[in-house]
């Protein structure tokens, strides 16, 4: 059984083990809610639901908001969709993110996750989504591509994949 939940600042101790085996990032994604302390993960999930409200937004943010899947009761992996793109996301992050654990890689769950991304963009009426990755990511190329991200630009070693909404 699949399911799709968006962050609320009542998740619990599964989501912060997950965090927790995703680490601090890797391969461009920024583990952003990681942390050593259950605790201070709380806290950080209080400031992401204020910022996919837009609630105390640092300038150089943009509204985003966090979206946890699970297979079976169990987390396997997180997203991040960017409501709107500012200067910087247009070179570094674009509208997505997204992560699955280690130990539950190769499942086909990035792909499955990207999709149910994808399909909240079209309700927060994102027409055209931008993803990036490092050229050298092939699973996350191959995830992207497969949920119709068409490459148009890459940069330095940074693909530009860009999926319309229309």
């Amino acid at each position: 059984m699949i399911e799709f939940r968006k962050l609320t600042t009542s998740d619990g101790t599964d989501v912060f083990e997950m965090v927790q085996e995703i680490g601090k990032g890797e391969n461009g994604f920024t583990n952003s809610l990681y942390s050593d302390d259950f605790y201070l993960f709380q806290e950080k999930l209080l400031r992401n639901y204020e910022m996919s409200e837009g609630i105390n937004l640092k300038p150089q943010f943009v509204p985003q908001t966090i979206y946890w899947l699970y297979v079976g009761g169990k987390p396997v992996g997180y997203g991040k969709l960017r409501h709107y793109l500012n200067q910087h996301l247009l070179q570094h992050g674009g509208h997505i993110g997204y992560a699955i654990r280690p130990m539950d890689r190769g499942k086909g769950y990035a792909k499955i996750l990207l999709n149910k991304l994808i399909q909240e963009s079209i309700n927060k009426q994102i027409k055209q989504i931008l993803l990036t990755c490092y050229e050298s990511n092939e699973a996350s190329r191959k995830v992207i591509e497969s949920n119709g991200g068409e490459l148009r630009d890459k940069k330095e070693g940074v693909c530009f994949y860009w999926i319309n909404n229309i």
